[in-house]
């Protein structure tokens, strides 16, 4: 089975990782590795590549950034002629980004299977445009890889033939678990002039909350106040920074959180920051799944969540973006009611074994 993996943006190498090992112990698969380029920084996805022990990428689109139609078009027009030269058996894709959608429309229209790992999630949000990915891209794969029941049913209740949909566990929590003692060793809180339990760590770059200026302004006056408690570490994503800069806050954002506002980093560093962190303030999803298995109470800034496993099972809860919601759940957790969760079924560091797994059964049948 030939097998292109296929990756667009900096979360989606992390999802990879594994599967990309496992793959190459199975002597029934040929892997390779497409990079579209979507989200690409040589500093910000080298390190990725680097501490992951990801292996260059045997092809890389370099598709850049854009309207999501602009994206979508460039990433197709690019990767049909890469399927025509590599005929693949498979072409496997991870989460919800704009790669994802594109990859499957190509390759299903080129009558190719695509097998999509992390199906079925829903936040039943169609302003989000992950939720529009997520969907159409389980609706037109062959193979369903999901992270737990919820996503299962969810894609029955669409209508997907059962036997076409396989629950494996969370292949983000297989490198997480791979690499947590690793990072613990990073020295990352004294680059902050931080300790342990005494910081809370942001993350910001959903629509919803980055592209109003009132909201953003909001948010980071909410900041301002959280910090007069608790220290601030806000690694800032390049499309906030963009933001902030366009609405006039960087230099509110500065003074308000000073050194705590910084530029991303690097998985290690960052995996370090969110198991020491009194709470972590997010409107990511990975993180909510991440804050779960370290046992961090995770704050999540939007109304919905595509993963309610964190918040029914693990350490999230979901609250929004109101700054009248913020400061009073920071307050909440100070004074000792934290959300304290368990693991998920199969987060247990062994997904893309299954995974693997399920595919070599599937060469075994003729697929």
């Amino acid at each position: 089975m030939r097998v292109i993996n296929v990756v667009g943006a900096r979360p989606n190498l992390i999802k990879i990782a594994p599967l990309v090992e496992e793959m190459r112990r199975a002597p029934e698969i040929e892997t390779s590795l497409l990079h579209t380029g979507q989200h690409y920084d040589e500093n910000l996805s080298q390190i990725f590549f680097d501490e992951l022990g990801i292996p260059k990428p045997d092809v890389f689109l370099g598709a850049g950034s854009g309207t999501h139609a602009e994206q979508t078009a460039r990433i197709m027009l690019a990767f049909e002629p890469v399927l025509r030269e590599r005929q693949p058996d498979l072409v496997l894709v991870v989460g919800d980004v704009n790669s994802t959608l594109a990859c499957t429309l190509t390759a299903v229209k080129m009558h190719i299977p695509v097998a999509h790992v992390e199906a079925g999630l829903r936040s039943f949000d169609r302003t989000m445009p992950e939720e529009v990915n997520r969907v159409v891209t389980d609706a037109l794969a062959e193979w369903l890889f999901t992270t737990e029941p919820a996503a299962t049913e969810n894609l029955l209740a669409e209508g997907r033939p059962r036997d076409s949909i396989h629950f494996v566990g969370n292949v983000m929590i297989d490198t997480l678990l791979r690499h947590r003692e690793q990072a613990l060793q990073v020295p990352v809180l004294e680059q902050f002039n931080v300790a342990p339990r005494e910081y809370a760590l942001v993350t910001l770059h959903r629509p919803r909350n980055v592209d109003h200026a009132p909201k953003l302004a909001a948010i980071v006056e909410a900041l301002g106040r959280v910090r007069k408690q608790l220290a601030v570490i806000f690694p800032v994503h390049p499309r906030t920074r963009q933001r902030l800069r366009e609405f006039g806050l960087l230099g509110r954002a500065t003074e308000l959180l000073g050194t705590g506002l910084c530029e991303p980093l690097g998985y290690l560093e960052f995996l370090h920051l969110m198991a020491r962190a009194r709470v972590v303030l997010t409107d990511s999803g990975g993180i909510q799944e991440e804050t779960t298995i370290l046992g961090a109470p995770c704050l999540t800034l939007r109304p919905t969540t595509e993963r309610p496993i964190t918040a029914d099972v693990g350490t999230n809860r979901i609250i929004g973006s109101a700054p009248e919601r913020i400061v009073p759940e920071i307050e909440r957790i100070l004074a000792g009611d934290a959300p304290r969760g368990e693991v998920p079924e199969l987060w247990d560091g062994k997904a893309a074994g299954r995974i693997v797994a399920v595919l070599r059964e599937g060469v075994g049948a003729g697929i």
